[in-house]
């Protein structure tokens, strides 16, 4: 794990000035089913034009019901699905794998149609283009222009614990044409982290170099790795590239340690934004980190800990957050073990 001190300057107009996050989110209210009343009309012969309506079988008619479309009860899954384990039940419960490989294959991934995003230049844009960000809860960039496709990111808003909204925002890896959008949505967001969780390379690119080694300027903005000048807002940036793509590390402390020193670093955050989180596609390593977090605040508060739900809600906010049944389970094992440490006074 490398840790980072990142400096951000706004450059606007030859001057620096700093401008506050907005909280845009497009809702769609879905129209109500409309019902519709059958009758049986009957052509009464030696006529070419009376008609009559047979009313006998309307008392009969069973109501109409609201349709629910696949949308629907993939939502109401999401929402609904609970497991809390307490600290004992959870030892075993990661032991179970069968048991868990069949869980997990029961939790929808909620993936984006893209019909859902007709966003001019919007492909351009997606790293991979069947992983897209979920519209309801998508970051938009705020920005002069105002046009659809200057305002597009592939990023997410993520709930947190105790439904703490933006506490996180999980993206994709930045590509050569995005990373001035990347440093846009982190000055936006006022963000105080940046949790790095891929290699550069994993057989092929799996994220741009976003930051300099000591200095760079992307787009409008400056980045310096020390130093102060101006309207600046320090970024911490924490590197953990020795995650593999799709897979598990070999080791749960790692990853422990990793969000023992995010706490650590946010407890001396001045910055009030969302932890913004990558890997390479912002849904199998950034989702195993932001819901073993989660996790380990609930058993740190409760003594307990509902994983299928947690990762339920992840993917309410953005499809397909948790890659793999092997990485469900590691994050059964990686909170077993956090357990495991706790005092009795909290693991009770």
């Amino acid at each position: 794990m490398v840790q980072a001190c990142l400096v951000c300057s706004r450059v606007h107009n030859s001057s620096l000035t700093a401008w506050a996050a907005r909280a845009d989110m497009d809702k769609t209210d879905k129209p109500s089913p409309s019902a519709k009343k059958h009758v049986r009309l009957q052509e009464r012969r030696g006529s070419n034009v009376s008609l009559m309506l047979d009313m006998s079988s309307l008392g009969s008619v069973e109501p109409i019901q609201p349709v629910c479309t696949p949308r629907d009860i993939t939502l109401k899954f999401l929402r609904t699905s609970s497991h809390m384990l307490r600290k004992e039940e959870l030892q075993q419960r990661a032991q179970s794998l069968a048991e868990l490989q069949e869980e997990f294959s029961k939790i929808p991934p909620n993936f984006v149609n893209p019909e859902e995003l007709e966003i001019p230049g919007r492909a351009s844009k997606d790293r991979y283009k069947t992983i897209l960000p979920n519209p309801e809860s998508r970051v938009c960039l705020r920005r002069a222009r105002n046009q659809e496709e200057d305002n597009y990111i592939n990023a997410n808003y993520i709930t947190g614990y105790a439904g703490c909204t933006r506490e996180y925002i999980a993206t994709q890896g930045p590509m050569l044409n995005t990373v001035t959008d990347f440093w846009e949505m982190v000055w936006q967001e006022e963000a105080p982290l940046i949790v790095m969780i891929t290699k550069l390379q994993e057989r092929k690119e799996k994220c741009v170099h976003y930051w300099p080694e000591k200095e760079g300027t992307y787009g409008p903005f400056t980045i310096r790795v020390q130093g102060l000048e101006g309207e600046c807002r320090q970024v911490k940036h924490i590197l953990f590239p020795s995650w593999p793509d799709q897979q598990t590390p070999e080791s749960a402390k790692p990853l422990l340690h990793l969000v023992s020193k995010v706490e650590e670093i946010l407890q001396a955050a001045a910055n009030p934004g969302p932890i913004i989180v990558h890997c390479s596609a912002g849904i199998g390593r950034t989702g195993c980190f932001i819901a073993t977090r989660i996790g380990c605040q609930q058993l740190k508060d409760t003594g307990e800990v509902d994983i299928l739900g947690i990762v339920c809600r992840l993917r309410i906010d953005r499809g397909g957050m948790i890659q793999t049944s092997e990485q469900y389970q590691f994050l059964h094992h990686t909170l077993a073990l956090f357990a495991s440490q706790l005092p009795e006074a909290e693991g009770q």
